[in-house]
């Protein structure tokens, strides 16, 4: 196993960047420079650091410090992480920095959430390119266990093997290996889920939209918040980077999933970027006498209103069920209820499991990963589970051979992409909320 004692964190007065360095230093129990663009930065960035793993015993492991010193941190390092914001020329050049600097036999990972891995690799020298991975974490990583590990075709698959050890040993990842494909695995699922819930949010702005999604497809659902919530918290910035480049750069039949709706857009160039920002898709207004309320963007009128509180019949039913222990139950309630809502509740359920599992198929090594990640970076439902859920109830080929849009069975081997479909490790029940 890889002998880590000494780490340096680029861009660790970033969210990530702040949160990994956490990660190394109390899991890892290694030193870590933190550096940012100025030393302000990074000491407040080692204050946040102990916040979020609980443990301020953890700073006299953090070292903040400034891109002045990093030639000389990085000669003292075992692994370099790489944190800066989500932008390919930045991460380009600040590889190409590092590159200069890195000291031989040191390990690099970037924390990128969906860049090429060997496009960044090549802004090594030949002979360090075999040292260099995606090490993907997700936010907070204290919380979401899950790290994709991803090799470029210039990686040394022993210390591939090493680094994964570690990963899982050392700092208690539940590692997914995936392809070099953009956005990886766990987010090419989740947002395809997140921006098609966006794409009907403004389908559906007349009839409420942001929040009226939310209600369709809430914990009830299989998911620990909403999915536009979930958006919310990511930061609308990051959401749009990454559904862009996966836009861009893929073509398979859910292509369209990834276009971006213009709202989202309209809000971003307004700095409503979500909940790091105080508004985005939702935002808390304080009235005077200190009490709040929770309001929601309106895309039809175009500012902000009260979050509706929506009474959907199967919704309640399913909640009421769930309350109660009854899963059996609660999702008989999402097949057989009749209503518009409960239809689309469903058919999104339904598009989940057909793309996660086809999606695996090509970025993973084996369809199950698809259950890893969306399960410990998501804390949602994982697909194969999802699908023994919906078996104690029904025929799942014949649910989908209704349900499923027709362009869909024109593009996917439904019978095929099922084929030998294992049972999940992961208990559905866990993932139902009667909320």
């Amino acid at each position: 196993m890889l002998n880590v004692k000494t780490v340096t964190v680029l861009g660790a007065n970033g969210t990530m960047g702040t949160n990994v360095s956490a990660i190394f230093a109390s899991f890892g129990n290694a030193k870590v420079y933190m550096i940012s663009r100025n030393i302000e930065q990074s000491r407040l960035a080692v204050e946040r650091a102990g916040k979020s793993v609980h443990a301020s015993s953890i700073c006299k492991n953090l070292i903040p410090a400034d891109y002045s010193s990093l030639d000389d941190c990085l000669q003292d390092s075992d692994l370099v992480f790489e944190s800066v914001a989500e932008d390919l020329d930045i991460k380009l050049a600040i590889h190409s920095k590092i590159s200069q600097m890195i000291k031989k036999g040191t390990i690099v990972c970037t924390g990128t959430s969906g860049f090429s891995v060997t496009r960044l690799a090549e802004r090594y020298y030949s002979d360090m390119r075999s040292r260099f991975f995606g090490v993907h974490f997700f936010n907070p990583p204290y919380v979401l266990p899950l790290c994709e590990l991803i090799a470029s075709p210039y990686s040394d698959k022993d210390i591939y093997q090493e680094l994964k050890s570690y990963l899982q040993g050392t700092l208690f990842r539940v590692v997914a290996e995936s392809k070099d494909s953009p956005a990886f695995l766990g987010n090419r699922i989740g947002f395809y889920f997140l921006n098609e819930a966006l794409q009907y949010a403004e389908k559906y702005k007349e009839r409420g939209g942001i929040d009226y999604m939310d209600a369709i497809l809430g914990p009830f659902t299989g998911r620990t918040m909403a999915p536009l919530v979930t958006a919310d918290f990511v930061g609308l910035d990051v959401h749009k980077a990454i559904v862009d480049n996966i836009f861009l750069s893929t073509d398979d039949y859910a292509h369209d999933a990834f276009v971006l709706p213009p709202f989202v857009g309209d809000l971003i160039s307004e700095k409503k970027l979500g909940r790091k920002s105080g508004q985005g898709l939702y935002k808390v207004h304080k009235e005077e006498d200190g009490s709040t309320r929770k309001m929601v963007w309106d895309i039809y009128t175009k500012q902000y209103r009260d979050v509706v509180d929506y009474s959907f019949v199967f919704a309640g039913n399913m909640k009421r069920h769930l309350s109660r222990g009854e899963y059996k139950m609660a999702l008989k309630e999402l097949v057989e209820n009749p209503s518009e809502e409960a239809d689309i509740c469903l058919r999104f359920l339904l598009r989940y499991i057909i793309y996660s599992i086809f999606i695996a198929k090509q970025v993973g090594y084996r369809a199950e990963v698809a259950d890893d990640v969306m399960a410990a970076g998501f804390t949602w439902c994982p697909p194969f589970a999802l699908i023994d859920a919906f078996n104690c109830n029904c025929d799942l080929k014949t649910m989908l051979d209704s349900r499923i849009d027709p362009e869909i069975k024109s593009s996917v081997d439904i019978d095929e992409l099922l084929q030998d479909c294992p049972r999940s490790k992961y208990d559905f029940r866990i993932y139902f909320k009667a909320r």
